[in-house]
């Protein structure tokens, strides 16, 4: 069996590499008291549309490129690796919302505007983070053919850029998932003050605001939704742990203590082949994650769940070793290691912690051997 990448994959994952190397700058947010305003969050956005990369993962039938979560993970790898701030994540959310539990007509009439720039967010997690109840914090009351949404979500990943969010509630004891217009009356939206300030992370306030129903809303929709951004996260993470890796090994090559570079001391050595090993890891699991996506196969939840936990993990870990590699010049706000650092914490905090990821394994693991 072969396990390496085609040619096409990785002529997708250098096409994606230059065109990040080249339009992304972090250098507005390496001041003191920067945040996520200073991101420039949506100057990449028309080119990410005009690449492809929103509808990457929507089948071709609605307007989308068809291509699989290999693919997929060739470009957030290279997003990833660089923390290009844009509204893609909260797109990739809420394509995959509509995808699973909109009606044919619904699916026809929103995916196909992904290829002209919709922007989309999801709103499922409550005011403290979690996923567990996560309709009963919004109801849904019924107004001829359309409802009536009123209540809080938090967390919500790009939703002061969105055009429209998907939002889960609470109707007639179900939990189902409602499509609001950003723009309407009632919808109150405020940027949190989320430690990773390459991304957008908002509180959505409804007040009797318009929705319409997606008609094939089913308790199986937030768990097909949350493998694929289990899976997001994770090729974040893994491409995450590369970068600071290479940045650790230059700058070890570089910075001289006692005469010759730190590097060749072996309490360094050891540090970088711990961050090495963490990355062929996180990339093996990511890699085989996105296959098992493609293909159906039936342990895609857990090979997700599995990658999410182990990347998100090691992420952490990895980008504080970065730090010590610098020492006190990697703690200042004019070097980029602390925005590794805080997208390291926040990837494994943002759907739930590494550690509640694998209590899903182990679920997934009794499920298999009954």
């Amino acid at each position: 069996m072969n396990f390496a990448l085609s040619e096409d994959h990785e002529f997708l994952r250098d096409s994606a590499a230059k065109f990040v190397d080249e339009r992304v700058d972090l250098s507005p947010l390496l001041r003191p008291g920067a945040d996520v305003s200073a991101a420039g969050y949506d100057q990449l956005w028309d080119k990410i549309v005009e690449l492809g990369w929103s509808a990457i993962a929507v089948p071709e039938v609605y307007g989308g490129l068809g291509m699989s979560y290999i693919d997929l993970v060739m470009i957030i790898g290279e997003t990833g690796r660089t923390l290009a701030p844009s509204p893609l994540f909260g797109t990739l959310a809420g394509a995959w919302a509509i995808e699973m539990a909109g009606s044919e007509a619904q699916k026809m009439a929103y995916l196909p505007k992904l290829a002209e720039g919709l922007k989309l967010a999801l709103a499922v997690a409550d005011e403290s983070g979690s996923y567990d109840n996560m309709a009963t914090d919004v109801a849904a009351t019924k107004a001829g053919d359309r409802y009536r949404l009123s209540g809080t979500k938090s967390f919500v990943v790009d939703a002061a850029s969105a055009d429209k969010i998907i939002v889960s509630a609470l109707v007639e004891g179900r939990k189902d998932f409602f499509l609001v217009d950003a723009e309407t009356a009632g919808v109150e939206i405020e940027v949190l003050p989320w430690r990773d300030i390459t991304r957008q992370v908002c509180k959505l306030v409804l007040k009797e605001v318009e929705a319409e129903r997606l008609d094939q809303s089913s308790d199986q929709v937030w768990p097909w939704v949350r493998d694929r951004l289990y899976l997001v996260l994770a090729a974040e993470s893994a491409s995450g742990i590369r970068a600071v890796l290479d940045d650790a090994v230059s700058y070890a090559k570089q910075r001289i203590a006692f005469g010759r570079p730190i590097g060749a001391f072996q309490a360094i050595k050891h540090q970088l082949a711990n961050i090495a090993g963490a990355a062929e890891g996180a990339n093996a699991m990511v890699q085989y994650a996105a296959w098992a996506l493609s293909e159906g196969d039936s342990r895609s939840s857990l090979a997700a769940a599995m990658a999410q936990s182990y990347a998100s993990d090691q992420y952490k870990e990895a980008s504080h070793r970065n730090i010590q590699v610098y020492g006190a010049i990697g703690f200042t706000w004019e070097m980029k290691n602390h925005l590794y650092y805080k997208r390291a914490r926040c990837n494994a905090e943002l759907l739930g912690s590494p550690a509640s990821q694998r209590e899903q394994v182990v679920r997934f693991l009794e499920q298999d051997a009954a």
